[in-house]
């Protein structure tokens, strides 16, 4: 046992290894084909260049005129080709790449197609390359997520191996691009669920990728943080320290409209009557529109944010892009265009910081990095993450505690006032916690077959598996070892729980007395969240302690012989 255990952690270590090279690589492929997107769109077509990186100005980035036509056409052709290539080979590879890689890990068993990464690439790259306002974290995840799944499929592993290997590669080609080796390792662990649970087993491993693929990276590009903060700009001042909790509330009623903004865009979009290969240029075009007065909104912005920490934007620009960032992003994304949501949080976090720092009379860098953090670590519910992956990309390491403070109470405002919204963060495919993931419900399904394969069931005989489904469709509950009873149960007609959340059940019966494992709808296997409304004829397969099964039966569910769901039907 102890030699495969080591066999494995080698095996992993080389796969960390080698999806670190891979994920820089695809970084840099990513990073050279969206220049020379931006230079055929924006320079060549619109004649319009935003600020870089490093907040140099580059020609006609702040002088150019007002009303220049040309950009809603180079807007509005780039979502044409993007959504052509899009909607026509790989749906999956609509909107930002980092949920479609959530949701192959969670319901996909880590598998996302072949073709999906070389597609993103390059309808991200004309995207945001033509002045969609969308940022590049998106779609360099998908891509190295991608490869981790041709990788998984070359060396056939396992789907659990594979889950891990789309996860290292996102990590590794996060930290390419933001240079930002903890946090992202971090990010690729935290970004699977909405509530405070990781996958902590694969920290390391992911940790491991981040550095080999920020070393890789850092041969081309150096190895000094994204962004360029004077060091005398970045010492807090403790007497800033109520504004930076006015900052974090403020960041986390921003984070609470951002998803509904971004995904209300989306069922706006949806409710269109075109074909879909042209919404991401009509999103293109309300974009092209808006940037003939407001060309910051173009594209991720980091110029833009550069300039907000150094404190070069007015106020009524800082308040106006705000806004209009918020609104540009979705009509980019929210359309079915190719990009990712990170750089634009971050942009309209910069904005609200430095609208505070204005305010405040303070400092705007220590503000703007800080609403930065704060904004996207409470709308993406990644707050661990975030706060180091902003530090890392400036420097900032001395707002270290400032920042947590800030992205706390923002996280914890959002997480309140979105308890009742259909949205409640930026990446829907997000669950709540690790026992809701469809992934870890298989896991847990195959430990209750095991349970009884092992005969470890409290059972006056040795019962097969098919015994233990005919039992628990006919309403015979199953004792398992731990004393717990496993039982199949049907939602009366007029059972206080039906047609209301899942949650309400702990109304009647204590939630640590019931565990909810799979709810079955007539053909369906729908997996249980807090908020999934039960209703009439639903059948709960559950887990429950055995005095709370007589209250069960009583007000809550009837266990009876019922047509159940045929065993194929359950994904075990």
């Amino acid at each position: 046992m102890a030699a495969w255990i080591e066999r494995v952690e080698l095996r992993r270590v080389v796969d960390a290894v080698v999806l670190g090279i891979v994920g820089a690589a695809a970084a840099l492929a990513f990073h050279w084909m969206l220049q020379f997107c931006s230079w055929l769109f924006l320079r060549h077509i619109a004649g319009y260049l935003p600020p870089d990186i490093a907040g140099s100005i580059a020609p006609h980035s702040v002088a150019v005129p007002h009303w220049n036509w040309w950009i809603p056409v180079a807007t509005t052709v780039g979502g044409l080709i993007s959504g052509a290539l899009v909607f026509t080979f790989a749906p999956e590879a609509e909107g930002h790449g980092t949920d479609t890689v959530v949701n192959a890990f969670h319901r996909k068993a880590g598998v996302i197609r072949a073709r999906v990464a070389p597609l993103k690439m390059v309808a991200s790259a004309i995207t945001i390359g033509s002045g969609g306002s969308a940022g590049r974290e998106g779609p360099t995840a998908l891509i190295a997520a991608g490869f981790g799944t041709l990788y998984a499929k070359l060396f056939k592993r396992s789907d659990q191996e594979r889950r891990f290997l789309i996860l290292v590669g996102m990590a590794a080609g996060l930290s390419a691009v933001f240079r930002s080796p903890i946090g992202t390792a971090i990010f690729a662990v935290e970004v699977l669920y909405s509530a405070m649970e990781f996958e902590s087993h694969i920290l390391i491993y992911t940790l491991l990728a981040s550095v080999v693929a920020y070393a890789v990276n850092g041969i081309f590009f150096g190895l000094q943080p994204l962004f360029h903060v004077p060091a005398h700009l970045l010492q807090p001042d403790y007497r800033a320290y109520p504004w930076y909790v006015f900052l974090g509330l403020a960041s986390g009623i921003v984070a609470a409209i951002l998803p509904m903004v971004f995904y209300g865009m989306r069922d706006l979009f949806h409710a269109i009557p075109c074909p879909r290969i042209f919404k991401p240029a009509i999103g293109g075009l309300c974009v092209g529109l808006i940037a003939l007065y407001w060309p910051q909104v173009l594209g991720g912005g980091y110029g833009w944010m550069q300039m907000s920490i150094g404190g070069f934007l007015p106020l009524d620009i800082l308040i106006a892009l705000l806004f209009l960032k918020m609104l540009s992003l979705s009509f980019t994304v929210s359309s079915g265009g190719s990009g990712g949501v990170f750089a634009p949080s971050l942009f309209i976090g910069a904005m609200l910081g430095g609208i505070l720092a204005a305010a405040f009379h303070e400092p705007a860098a220590g503000f703007a990095i800080v609403g930065m953090a704060a904004v996207f670590g409470a709308a993406a519910r990644v707050p661990m993450a975030t706060i180091l992956m902003v530090c890392e990309m400036t420097g900032g390491y001395q707002l270290l505690v400032p920042a947590g403070l800030a992205v706390i109470l923002a996280f914890l405002l959002q997480s309140w006032l979105t308890r009742h919204l259909r949205y409640h963060s930026l990446y829907e495919a997000q669950v709540q916690s690790y026992a809701q993931s469809p992934a870890h419900y298989v896991e847990e399904m195959n430990y209750a077959i095991d349970l009884i394969r092992s005969h470890r069931i409290s059972s006056a005989k040795s019962l097969r598996e098919m015994d233990i489904i005919s039992l628990m469709q006919s309403g015979i509950p199953v004792t398992l070892h731990s004393g717990e009873r496993m039982l199949l149960g049907e939602v009366q007609k007029n059972s206080p729980v039906a047609n209301q959340p899942l949650s309400s059940i702990a109304n009647c019966i204590p939630d640590k007395c019931l565990k909810v494992l799979a709810i079955f709808r007539e053909n369906e296997v729908l997996l249980p969240h807090n908020d999934s409304i039960l209703k009439e004829g639903d059948r709960l397969l559950l887990i429950c302690e055995p005095e709370t099964e007589a209250l069960l039966k009583e007000k809550l569910l009837l266990p009876r012989g019922v047509p159940g769901p045929s065993p194929a039907a359950v994904p075990i």
